[in-house]
């Protein structure tokens, strides 16, 4: 692995991600990972000789995640914003996973310029989850445009994905619930049809706040909806299913 003195930037620190020693470069300043990235890599059923790529992976942290699991063989992410995925690529290089996993600086609406139809067995997106119009404007840019869909509609995420699948390939992604109309019936409509889901709700008598979808492409109708994650119990303290998601118990 690099040394990491020579591998950081002003205001970044390294944070370990708990699995097989892997860490990630993170700058507190812009977008950094959340519980829907870890929920993410895990709900993800991916094939084991499956050359992976996640749409908008900011910091890299699902391919990081999906690579410290070895779920596949190879990993890649698409990332629009050029500090993100600089930061990304460092992580990599952290990591020493060089020869498996790569960044690619680019825009997923512009996937059909910079890959051929089919490349890839599995992909992964956490998008942003709120229409360019909705929600609190940050301050920030790089934390807006992870949160809303500036640089990329949800539309546009998943008709990336179709194109860049090959058939009988997987599609997962996490987000929010009251999206989830929309979400199936443009998975529906780009022919990646919807096998699991999973809702996820922060306490036992609160409704869910995100959901995790998987579909695969050209595939029979025929959807398993598994039983709802709760993340918090009634003391406050992550739940054994949540515990289990982040590998903490078996």
């Amino acid at each position: 692995m690099a040394d990491e003195s020579t591998l950081i930037k002003e205001n970044e620190r390294i944070d370990d991600l708990e699995i097989n020693g892997f860490r990630i470069i993170q700058n507190p300043f812009c977008f950094c990972f959340g519980m829907d990235a870890v929920l993410l890599a895990n709900f993800a059923g991916i094939a084991p000789r499956a050359d992976v790529i996640d749409l908008g992976t900011g910091t890299g942290i699902v391919p990081l995640l999906l690579a410290a699991k070895g779920k596949g063989r190879s990993w890649a992410g698409l990332e629009i914003q050029h500090e993100m995925a600089d930061m990304a690529e460092r992580s990599i290089k952290l990591n020493g996973v060089s020869d498996s996993c790569r960044i690619i600086k680019g825009d997923l609406r512009e996937v059909r310029t910079l890959f051929k139809p089919g490349s890839f067995g599995a992909v992964t997106s956490n998008p942003p989850y709120m229409k360019e119009s909705t929600g609190l404007k940050s301050k920030n840019d790089s934390v807006y445009i992870s949160r809303h869909e500036v640089m990329a509609t949800l539309e546009d995420v998943i008709s990336a994905a179709a194109y860049l699948l090959k058939t009988s390939g997987s599609f997962t992604m996490v987000h929010r619930p009251t999206r989830l109309p929309e979400i199936m019936e443009l998975m529906v409509k780009y022919r990646l049809e919807p096998k699991r889901l999973q809702l996820v709700q922060p306490k036992i008598d609160k409704e869910p706040n995100m959901v995790l979808i998987e579909g695969v492409k050209e595939a029979g109708r025929e959807l398993r909806t598994l039983p709802t994650l709760v993340v918090y119990d009634e003391n406050g303290e992550y739940t054994p299913e949540l515990l289990r998601y982040y590998g903490k118990i078996d």
